[in-house]
């Protein structure tokens, strides 16, 4: 899953600030521009991300719509599972309190 590695979720935050060449993106990181032009491909094909044309520029972009269908599909998740560590807390408190 694009979205399954560091790296890629790396680039994703980076790209929320604004377009950024493959060598502005690969700046931060340990790795090859042939290794960052990899996550790249897998975010494009994702449709996470689309490639822009200025001159000699390639500057890569966020696709807002994609990351918001994604978004509103973990939305009812993040919901369920905040209200499970709400229910953890409150067992967890009470049985603090038993143990007093």
């Amino acid at each position: 899953m694009a979205l399954s590695d560091p790296t890629r979720r790396a680039i994703l935050a980076r790209l929320t600030v604004g377009e950024a060449t493959v060598q502005e993106l690969a700046q931060p990181f340990a790795l090859s521009q042939p290794a960052i032009s990899k996550h790249l491909k897998v975010l494009e094909a994702a449709g996470f991300i689309e490639t822009g044309r200025e001159a000699q520029r390639r500057p890569r972009r966020i696709k807002q719509e994609t990351l918001k269908q994604v978004a509103d599909w973990i939305e009812p998740f993040r919901t369920l599972w905040e209200s499970r560590f709400d229910n953890l807390e409150r067992h967890l408190a009470a049985k603090s309190q038993k143990e007093k």
